[in-house]
């Protein structure tokens, strides 16, 4: 009977999906199991190897506690908005929504062939309406709520218009806009409705404001930090600049602390952990004002280090700080126009991360210190960003280095602050045990002390106050794209409206254009019908605007993170049509019990996720504020990449073995041109569609062959070293690859693919195949086990067992191929044995198990039946093989009871035959044992 594994697994997949194997129930008397991968975007070039590898290491954990007794929800999606499908549509002219209906279709081909146990009942797309009105009815909730800081949560915007009626805003403790106008309950009332609006803009969660954003021209839209590599655009590689926009934008920072402080009770990776905590950037310090000489302005600062004001010696203001074209003089201007134009070009990351730059432009202005009066010069400098603390730095050169740097760089002052320190070579950056001086009423003071007798002196003076800091900035949430989230926003007398939920989803309309407008309108300023009538609560065309009854709708639509950072509460409930998740629903399964997913997310989706949760926490919309109790980083899966040797200033490539002295450019080639010995194809290469300015080089050759370069690098389309997951099941199966995969190294670690070792893991496959069956078919006894057999299964179910909860999955594979060579040589066909074997497998290679369980004579499935129970006396030896030794010389070996005493061991021993032989009639002079350890007789 042979092991024909594609007929296999394409009948249990089938089996799957035809009986609903892996539906889970919302309510179920089985404790209940949420395991979750972050969902794909569904690109055209489909799964390559590396991308499975965490849903695999997810699906062996979704079985497992299926075989544990647990109600698993296991569901997959698509996160199927975005700039990739966007792009490919203004390239080709298909609507996005086409090409990606045809990618989810190859990737849901692609997952079903790996067979995974999806709930797939429960399938979510971020850009089906169905999906999306629940996007667009939470965007509403964070504009209708504001954050109160004496009840540290977010509440509805109603209880703050009560409070502004009841007694103005004096008293209000709330996260808003720094720029906030105090007014009574009087004045509130007396106010016109778009003016209430407008104050009340700078409080809501979701607001509109003008903002540095990054700006994106060939793409025609903004960009997030995370989406520009070196100061270009991620995707395209097009020139990104800093431009100021009317944006929505998400008062994430009004959670800073609390989105810190969760991090304490969820089991995360802490490099993860750090990630988050570093992005956020909690400090301690003061905010302190510094007058403009000549204007009626003022600088507010924040500082970490406000006992070292005296040590001010020039102020630096980011290039893009609103007094920065106030202040500069005529004879700067021009300096300081060409400097902010070339900085337009760097996004905020490059500029953060370029250390070793010194750029900077005097404004000819000059700020005073709060204490002494002094006047101090303003420059600008790209090293300071307007999106962190308020773009402005006070500099002190002998305690910061890069301050030192530019002062050293620009001629400028630098005054010494601290006692018994040279300064003359670098600054000072150390708090403990250095004493200030040159520093007034601060003299002799050390950092702690001086901290709290400057800012006590800031206060009582008004020049400033201590203030805790975050570095974590609001986020962009508009994009001026067309594939995304329309807002439920529509603008009457220039002031946003909500669309009344009842009236979701408001689905994106058609464009011929998805390049922004000729005037630059974002790309829904193509479309005709694109205007919101109040009389009759639908979408009607732009020509009926000038209608009192109809109005502009937003163009600009939500980023990619908006459908990502609440998915996981919809799988709890996917098919609610009234309702964005049930109480009932997610109050049985509260959160995820296990996330999978890459460690690129951790500043971006990982984050915004956790703020959308605690947020509707807050508003009594969820009954967790964590949305995931454990969350494990899988590694990524390099492949091994080839590259063929342009000779420089040649039409020549040239064999890696004669490459000798010539300077040569590298230049990927595919590997599926490569054989297993680095050999070439070369005219497949030339008519390759991705090598058509290579179709007339010439090729050097070594022995009548080209011999490719290797190199192991990030498993990706554009090396040109994908493998694809579906060669790999038709050749050697799903299962096979499952093992693989896990069987590569442990789930977190990066590991380089070689598809010749995947050989291994199939020849496993038959080996266990062969345990079952024969040349007529199954072959199982229904006879006891014995000893020998028992010990292996029940070494392998402690083993594996053990291997899963710590999500050891590689050498639990390892595991699965020593018990399958003990049984084979012990010729184990015991029923009682082979069957609990197949349970402990069927995790990780489910269709062979499912066929060989079936095969057994049983009509249910194995995916829920009982994992089997260690039972720690089959472990436990009874007797032990004693090595008897002569003189210190092992002779020969002895099996003995273990509980047989040393009186009896030696009686046994000397009355053997063996014993007899080896005296010879000679009397021992000494016997030694040491029970179940030693035999050594001394002549």
């Amino acid at each position: 009977m042979q092991y024909n594994y594609q007929d296999i697994e394409k009948k249990w997949q089938k089996y799957w999906a035809d009986k609903g194997t892996f539906k889970a129930e919302n309510n179920s008397e089985k404790p209940k199991y949420y395991v979750l991968d972050m969902f794909p975007y569904p690109s055209g070039a489909g799964l390559h190897v590396g991308h499975p590898l965490g849903y695999i290491a997810s699906d062996i954990y979704a079985r497992y506690k299926r075989h544990k007794g647990f109600n698993v929800l296991h569901p997959q999606g698509y996160d199927s908005f975005g700039l990739p499908a966007e792009q490919y549509a203004i390239q080709t002219g298909q609507h996005p929504a086409i090409t990606t209906e045809t990618n989810i279709k190859t990737y849901r081909r692609q997952l079903d062939n790996i067979g995974f146990s999806f709930d797939w009942s429960r399938e979510v797309r971020t850009s089906n309406p169905e999906y999306y009105k629940w996007t667009q009815w939470i965007f509403i909730q964070l504009f209708n709520s504001w954050y109160n800081k004496d009840t540290d949560k977010a509440e509805d915007i109603g209880t703050l218009v009560a409070k502004f009626e009841a007694e103005g805003n004096a008293t209000i403790n709330a996260v808003s806009d720094e720029d906030i106008t105090i007014f009574s309950a009087d004045e509130w009332k007396s106010l016109l409705e778009k003016k209430q609006q407008e104050i009340l803009l700078q409080y809501r969660l979701t607001f509109l404001s003008d903002t540095e954003v990054n700006w994106c021209p060939a793409l025609g839209t903004v960009l997030a930090n995370d989406e520009i590599v070196n100061g270009v655009s991620e995707r395209g590689g097009h020139l990104v600049v800093r431009k100021k926009m009317t944006q929505w934008s998400m008062r994430i920072s009004a959670y800073a602390q609390r989105l810190l402080d969760g991090l304490q009770n969820i089991d995360w990776p802490q490099p993860l952990k750090d990630s988050q905590t570093n992005w956020i950037g909690r400090s301690q310090g003061a905010m302190v004002s510094f007058d403009v000489d000549g204007h009626d302005a003022k600088i507010d600062v924040f500082t970490t280090r406000p006992d070292t004001i005296f040590g001010v010696s020039f102020m630096t203001l980011a290039p893009e700080h609103e007094l920065v074209s106030r202040i500069v003089t005529d004879e700067q201007r021009k300096a300081v126009e060409e400097y902010i134009e070339a900085t337009a070009k760097r996004s905020e990351r490059d500029r953060m991360a370029d250390v070793k730059t010194i750029s900077g432009v005097f404004t000819g202005a000059y700020t005073l210190h709060p204490f002494t009066g002094k006047k101090v010069p303003i420059w600008i400098g790209d090293y300071v960003l307007a999106s962190y603390g308020t773009g402005a730095v006070m500099a002190v050169p002998c305690g910061d280095q890069r301050d030192y740097d530019f002062a050293k760089h620009f001629g400028l002052e630098i005054p010494n602050i601290f006692a018994d320190v040279d300064i003359s070579e670098k600054a000072n950056d150390a708090k403990d045990g250095i004493k200030l001086a040159n520093s007034d009423f601060l003299d002799g003071l050390n950092y702690k002390k001086g901290m709290k007798t400057v800012i006590y002196e800031l206060e009582k003076r008004g020049f400033g106050y201590g203030k805790i800091n975050y570095r974590l900035r609001d986020a962009v949430f508009s994009r001026q794209r067309y594939w995304g989230e329309p807002f439920p926003v529509y603008y009457k007398d220039g002031m946003p409206q909500m669309i009344d939920a009842e009236h979701l989803p408001i689905v994106l309309p058609e464009v011929e254009k998805y390049l922004p407008t000729e005037d630059g309108k974002p790309p829904l300023g193509n479309a005709e019908v694109w205007a919101w009538c109040t009389e009759t609560n639908s979408v009607v065309s732009n020509d009926k605007i000038n209608h009192t009854s109809v109005f502009p709708l937003e163009l600009n639509t939500m980023p990619g993170w908006a459908g990502s950072s609440w998915y996981f509460n919809r799988y709890m409930d996917s098919n609610n049509e009234g309702e964005f998740v049930s109480k009932e629903a997610v109050d049985y399964w509260k959160e995820v019990d296990l996330y999978i997913g890459g460690s690129e997310h951790a500043t971006g989706h990982l984050l915004y996720a956790r703020f959308w949760q605690k947020f509707l926490f807050d508003r009594g919309l969820l009954p967790v504020g964590e949305f995931a109790k454990k969350l494990i980083n899988q590694g990524m899966i390099l492949g091994t990449s080839a590259f063929v040797y342009r000779v420089e200033g040649t039409n020549r490539f040239v064999s890696k073995g004669l490459i000798g002295d010539k300077k040569v450019q590298l230049i990927h080639a595919d590997v599926s041109l490569v054989n297993s010995s680095d050999e070439l194809d070369v005219e497949a290469f030339k008519k390759h569609p991705l090598n058509v300015d290579f179709k007339d080089v010439e090729f050097i050759l070594e022995d009548g062959k080209y011999i490719v370069g290797r190199e192991v690098e990030k498993m990706s389309k554009s090396k040109y070293n994908v493998v694809n997951p579906d060669l790999i099941c038709e050749e050697y199966g799903a299962d096979s690859l499952r093992l693989f995969e896990m069987f590569l190294g442990p789930l977190e670690q990066t590991k380089p693919w070689k598809t010749s070792g995947i050989s291994g893991v199939y020849s496993f496959l038959k080996k266990l195949w062969k345990l079952f069956t024969d040349e007529n078919g199954i072959n199982v006894s229904d006879a006891e086990p014995t000893k020998d057999e028992l010990k292996t299964l029940h070494k392998t179910i402690k083993k594996v067992e053990e291997d899963i909860e710590n999500f050891s999955f590689n050498t639990s594979v390892s595991t699965f191929m020593i018990a399958v060579n003990e049984l084979t040589a012990l010729k184990c066909n015991k029923r009682a044995i082979l069957e609990p074997l197949l349970v402990l497998i069927s995790p990780y290679a489910p269709h062979i198990a499912e066929e060989l369980w079936s095969q057994l004579g049983h009509s249910e499935s194995i995916a829920t039946v009982a994992f089997p129970i260690f039972e720690e006396k089959h472990l436990v030896e009874s007797s032990k093989n004693y090595p008897v030794s002569f003189n210190g010389k092992m002779r020969f070996t002895l099996e003995l009871p273990l509980d047989m005493s040393k009186d009896e061991i030696e009686k046994t021993v000397m009355a053997h035959e063996k014993t007899q032989q080896q005296l010879a009639g000679r009397e021992p002079k000494k016997v030694i044992i040491v029970p179940g350890k030693i035999i050594n007789i001394v002549g």
